[in-house]
């Protein structure tokens, strides 16, 4: 277990206990070990990361385990008691294009270790999950960083935690070919329980913010709006190529440079550029802010900052959804301190921050409203800041 880790919590564990026994019963034999990486929640920060700005996630006690075994032969069995049915490939034929679908995750975390210098055996892997798939909690990471631990850890291969998070991202952007940050990654290896990860993406460098809802009196509280999103369907790609073309026409490296300067932003004259580029100039700036309410253990005054996050995804991003909207303004009537919607966007989740006093009736309010437009009802999740990825058994 990694240094500074804590010991697996009931979910973690009895999601590794599956996953060992998916592997007995499909591979016949007992796994050498399974690793667990936790999905997340980003409290701030959307889509910074690829314009080198900054995030502000933390981990969740939910998340993928992976049950795995050497093989004799250089090749990759991979599982999943989700999905039901087996992907198998040869190590040396693995390259982009070549395997889609879900399995495009942990093949593509083989390839991009094998692409670094870092040559893995065969392995055959289980994995199993308690995380919503396409709930915008980065599924697909926490499942690269699973398939990433087990890899190195069963074939004697050490890489630091922050090039392996790097070399999951790489997995995801050219072999699964859904082009985000290094975000979900870094939160999987090394969120901390009880704090938020201040990640400045354009360096790596990283530093633990306190995050502690429940010393506040306060409740984070994701809420599945059902509606599901895919990162690949080149929406997101899009918006990204905005931000990209939105730097170069201002000259600078990314809109991380913009450091929230209005003035510069208004020197675009296409209008959704200008969008675009207002709202991760403003979302960085809500970042810092944020993180500096935290060390100062002033959760309760972070509320605005969420309510207005939503918006400029909303408006200026455009990257939100029916159900989202609703959700925030459902729960914002019902005494919510400050809701936004978190992921890609186009589907997934929101996050809220309320009292803990007012999550049932929350809930109870996001439901009637739900129910009323004939959508189907929310899943409701406790997000309680947790762990990094790790060996679970």
């Amino acid at each position: 277990m990694p240094v500074g880790a804590r010991r697996p919590g009931p979910t973690s564990r009895g999601l590794a206990d599956s996953a060992a026994r998916a592997f007995a019963g499909r591979y016949g034999r007992q796994p050498e070990a399974v690793w667990f990486a936790p999905g997340r929640v980003n409290l701030i920060g959307e889509h910074t990361d690829y314009n080198g700005g900054f995030v502000l996630p933390f981990a969740l006690s939910a998340g993928v385990a992976v049950a795995a075994a050497r093989r004799r032969d250089r090749s990759l069995a991979v599982w999943s008691r989700q999905r039901g049915d087996t992907a198998a490939l040869a190590m040396s034929e693995l390259r982009p294009g070549n395997v889609t679908g879900w399995a495009a995750y942990p093949f593509g975390v083989a390839w991009a270790l094998g692409a670094a210098g870092h040559h893995v055996g065969g392995t055959d892997i289980a994995i199993d999950c308690d995380l919503a798939i396409g709930a915008g909690l980065s599924s697909s990471a926490a499942l690269e960083c699973a398939v990433a631990l087990a890899l190195t850890e069963l074939h004697g291969v050490s890489v630091p935690r922050t090039e392996l998070a790097a070399l999951a991202s790489r997995a995801e952007n050219e072999f699964a070919g859904a082009p985000t940050g290094i975000m979900d990654q870094s939160a999987a290896l090394m969120c901390r329980a009880g704090h938020a990860l201040l990640l400045d993406c354009r360096s790596g460098e990283s530093s633990q913010v306190p995050l502690d809802p429940a010393a506040a009196g306060l409740a984070l509280l994701v809420i599945d709006t059902r509606a599901r999103h895919d990162l690949t369907d080149g929406s997101y790609a899009a918006r990204r190529q905005s931000c990209e073309a939105a730097a170069r026409l201002l000259g600078v490296r990314s809109l991380r440079d913009l450091d929230g300067n209005p003035e510069l932003v208004a020197q675009l004259s296409d209008a959704d550029l200008q969008r675009r580029a207002r709202h991760v100039a403003a979302e960085d700036s809500r970042v810092l802010a944020a993180a500096e309410l935290l060390r100062q253990r002033r959760l309760p005054e972070i509320g605005p900052l969420l309510a207005q996050s939503h918006a400029s995804l909303r408006d200026d991003f455009e990257v939100s959804w029916p159900e989202a909207d609703v959700a925030v303004e459902a729960v914002a009537a019902a005494g919510a301190l400050g809701a936004r919607m978190i992921g890609g966007g186009f589907g997934g989740s929101v996050l809220a921050l309320l009292p803990v006093s007012a999550v049932r009736h929350s809930q109870r309010e996001v439901t009637a409203a739900f129910a009323e437009r004939g959508w189907s009802l929310p899943g409701y999740l406790a997000a309680v800041p947790s762990g990094f990825a790790r060996r679970a058994s």
